[in-house]
Order: structure tokens, then sequence, then C-alpha cells
């Protein structure tokens, strides 16, 4: 993992990543920021990562719980950099809480971060990850 923590903005159509902004696990939940990390895969080209982002509890427009988001990518050089990450949109309340971000090679997690989303007048609270069999 070469950094974590606040990014400036992403765009997923663009080949540069995001700039690094502060080092924090703890992110202030304001619309906009953008939390993550970017690891650094050497000698893997072609090879596939699946990344997981298990949230909070985002809610779907049905007001159930999405699933975490996750998928599949393939690493395009023998020295790449990737980010992983999300922004924080409205509303903000299901958005609050422990973020875990995950990226598995050949089925063992290489590298893993949780992040706290708070609200400003709250301050980061004291939160426990579920093992992933037990959340909602």
């Amino acid at each position: 993992m070469r950094t974590f923590g606040i990014y400036t903005q992403w765009d997923a159509d663009s080949k540069e990543l995001p700039r690094f902004c502060k080092s924090t696990t703890s992110v202030r939940a304001e619309v906009g920021v953008e939390f993550g990390f970017v690891v650094n895969i050497k000698n893997a080209k072609n090879q596939s990562l699946r990344y997981c982002i298990d949230h909070p509890g985002i809610l779907d427009a049905d007001g159930k719980r999405r699933p975490p988001f996750d998928g599949i990518v393939y690493v395009k050089q023998n020295d790449w950099n990737f980010y992983l990450g999300d922004t924080i949109w409205e509303p903000i309340e299901d958005k609050l809480g422990l973020w875990q971000l995950t990226i598995e090679m050949d089925e063992k997690v290489v590298a893993e971060k949780t992040f706290e989303l708070y609200r400003d007048d709250e301050g980061p609270a004291e939160y426990t990850l579920a093992p992933p069999n037990e959340r909602p």
C-alpha cells in the first residue's frame, strides 16, 4: 500500500489517479470527500484483482441495504498503481460508520484498510466491525 486516506476527486475515465491529500482512517462525512488507498502491484500483469468496498449500510431506493460494492480488475502493467476508494454523497446518514476496503489476488488479501466516516459535530466514534457472515 503506497498511501491511504483522503484524495482529490477521482475521475474514473482518466488514466490519472486522484492526488493524495491526507493520511487518515477517520474521515469527516462531507459531500464530495474522496477516501481510499493506492496500492502498487508488481510482476502481476494480466492477473485479476478482486476488490470489495463494504459500507456501513447504504440504502437503495426501496430502503434496503445495498450489498458491498465489488468487482474484478486486471493488472495492466508489471509495475501498476491502483486506486480503491469511494466518495461521499447525499444522504450522508447511511454513509456513517465503518467502511472496509479490501483487495484480493489469488484468494489472498493483499491490501485492506478500514475507514470510519463520522459527522463533523460528533467526531469519530468507536465501532466494531462485525465478521462478514454477521453483517446485515
